[in-house]
């Protein structure tokens, strides 16, 4: 995977890697100063689609076969499931040894429930029928949608950060990397980006330290899930999916509806046992049919 990872790089390309991670962490940085610091940083995330459609064949194995709809199907309900049950571990984790943390959060979700009950008051005021009613909420969900959407494209970030740190470690540690041992280098950059993604979850407020420790501990703890998702799976688009629907369900069940997250992950568990036991199914009907077809005729 690291010589896919660490193919050579275009200049263009190389420019288009350090605007979706060092100029992204920038520009959210100076989203506490100015409101078109948003705006761009929104734009590069919407860019970094197409980063990602550059870079995604990257994590291809060239002996992989290619996946069934069934099997790629199969590959996200696994990959939502792990890290809904790892995220569970995780915030269980940051709520007893981060209290500081656990309280901001606690805030946070309350003062965001007390704005979209103020939205949904001032809109019932202003509105003049159930028409423009069902399009100012289509609105304010639409927003959500959209933001957390984006969010799921961190994972092009997360991706290019990988290959820019296994870039910079090919270089300065040539010998190593020749003697073939990259694995140490490959989770090396996983463990880095995943501190990175911590400390960016901080970057656009100012926040106390303990707050602060406890954000980037349980963010970094989040992006290493991720990271080890997208080289399990070796599908970037499978793990953007991942985050951005967990993200969804995640402010859906804030105000929208509660226990969301728990209620959609039932659902993909569900599919996930079904899909698998068709698969199984399939497989071993395979493999009687291979046991029972005529030797000459399978040589054929």
């Amino acid at each position: 995977m690291t010589n896919n990872l660490t193919k050579p790089i275009s200049k263009k390309l190389l420019f288009a890697i350090l605007v979706v991670t060092i100029g992204a962490e920038v520009l959210l940085y100076l989203t506490r100063y100015s409101d078109m610091a948003s705006t761009l940083y929104d734009a590069v995330m919407v860019s970094s689609l197409f980063i990602g459609w550059k870079l995604y064949r990257r994590l291809d194995s060239p002996q992989q076969n290619p996946k069934t709809k069934r099997q790629l199907t199969l590959q996200f309900t696994s990959a939502f499931l792990i890290f809904f049950l790892g995220s569970t571990v995780i915030n269980t984790y940051s709520t007893m040894a981060f209290q500081d943390y656990n309280n901001d959060y606690d805030q946070y979700v309350h003062d965001y429930t007390d704005m979209q009950t103020s939205k949904e008051k001032d809109n019932g005021v202003s509105a003049t029928g159930p028409v423009w009613t069902f399009f100012e909420k289509v609105d304010t969900i639409g927003y959500d949608l959209y933001t957390d959407s984006l969010a799921g494209l961190e994972e092009v970030w997360r991706l290019a950060y990988l290959i820019l740190f296994l870039v910079i470690f090919k270089k300065i540690f040539s010998r190593r990397w020749e003697r073939g041992s990259r694995d140490i280098f490959l989770m090396a950059a996983l463990f880095f980006t995943s501190i990175l993604f911590g400390i960016d979850h901080t970057l656009d407020v100012e926040q106390p330290w303990a707050i602060k420790m406890g954000a980037i501990v349980t963010f970094a703890d989040m992006g290493f899930l991720f990271g080890i998702i997208l080289l399990w799976t070796r599908n970037l688009w499978v793990t953007v999916l991942v985050h951005a629907l967990y993200d969804i369900n995640t402010t859906l069940s804030w105000y929208y509806a509660e226990y969301s997250v728990e209620l959609f992950a039932l659902g993909v568990l569900v599919i996930h046992l079904i899909l698998f036991s068709l698969e199984k199914s399939k497989q071993r009907q395979l493999k009687h049919r291979l046991k029972t077809v005529d030797p000459i005729q399978a040589a054929e």
